[in-house]
């Protein structure tokens, strides 16, 4: 995955770069095609703020975190992710099953009585 880090209020950390990047490798198992991820890490007073997008042929994903610690703000930002990226594929998976005139599959069968 193609991922481009930035900080903001913050210096540039080598452990949270390889933190992310170890996560969004999991992350791009779940997709279907290779992804571009942009990550944002900012600090404002006490809060630690964690900002993803993700790009990915028609998939694009933006998902943005804040907590009291940047570990904590990154977990938490990556499972928005998670539960964004299976809502599109499954999304896309029932769109793949209407028929043409928008009626589901499913409807077209009779059902069985016992």
């Amino acid at each position: 995955m193609n991922t481009s880090v930035s900080f903001k209020n913050l210096d540039s950390s080598e452990a949270l770069k390889d933190y992310v990047g170890k996560k969004l490798e999991k992350i791009e198992k779940r997709l279907d095609a290779p992804a571009e991820a942009e990550v944002v890490f900012s600090v404002e007073k006490i809060r630690h703020i964690t900002e993803i997008r993700l790009s990915s042929n028609k998939l694009h994903i933006q998902a943005k975190e804040e907590s009291e610690d940047m570990y904590s703000s990154i977990d938490l930002v990556l499972e928005k992710v998670k539960r964004q990226i299976k809502r599109a594929k499954d999304k896309m998976h029932e769109k793949r099953h209407l028929s043409k005139n928008g009626i589901k599959d499913e409807a077209l069968m009779p059902d069985e009585e016992s």
